[in-house]
């Protein structure tokens, strides 16, 4: 099956077939995928020493530049036909920050979406509850898009992608949640 886009260029009507699966928001419907997403862009590199998760004056934070592309990312999902979704976040500022900015729904924290990155010995322990939390999504919203706002790491090491900032990456996976293939999203540019 194809589906077929549209685009007029001038006065010229030009036609360009695209294989179904390439339908991010049907793929999103399945039950059998989830949109993990980097968050948008916040300046340096890791935290600063001493940050509280509860208090995002002590974290790396969006900045402007990060704050308009998550914005432009929620505009370009809408174009894909996901107005509304399940949205998930890791428990950092920039994170939460770059899903509610996506305007795509109530954002919940999953700490299953929490960054290893101060402590590498965690990523097996995390990439496990990360399976266990997309297992429990897909179960409890089969038909809903789900997308994942999380970190680098966590993308890294249950899909073996390494992504940029604002990077997204459709994972199908199996009934257990765990990773199966990908297809990556890179953010919109602006």
């Amino acid at each position: 099956m194809k589906i077929f886009f549209y685009f007029f260029i001038g006065a010229l009507l030009t036609i360009v077939a695209m294989p179904a699966s390439a339908n991010l928001a049907s793929s999103l419907s399945d039950g059998q995928h989830v949109l993990l997403m980097r968050h948008a862009d916040a300046p340096g590199y890791g935290d600063p020493a001493g940050y509280q998760l509860d208090r995002c004056s002590t974290q790396r934070n969006l900045g402007d530049r990060g704050k308009k592309q998550a914005i432009l990312i929620g505009q370009w999902l809408s174009n894909q036909g996901i107005t509304s979704a399940k949205v998930l976040s890791s428990p950092w500022c920039r994170c939460i920050d770059t899903a509610k900015l996506l305007n795509k729904g109530p954002v919940t924290i999953a700490p299953a979406l929490g960054s290893f990155f101060d402590d590498m010995s965690m990523e097996k322990e995390q990439t496990r509850n990360l399976e266990k939390l997309i297992q429990a999504q897909l179960n409890e919203n089969p038909k809903k898009p789900i997308i994942l706002v999380t970190h680098h790491v966590n993308i890294q090491a249950f899909t073996g992608k390494v992504v940029n900032v604002g990077d997204m990456v459709l994972a199908k996976v199996d009934k257990n949640g765990k990773f199966l293939s990908q297809q990556i999203y890179p953010s919109p540019s602006f």
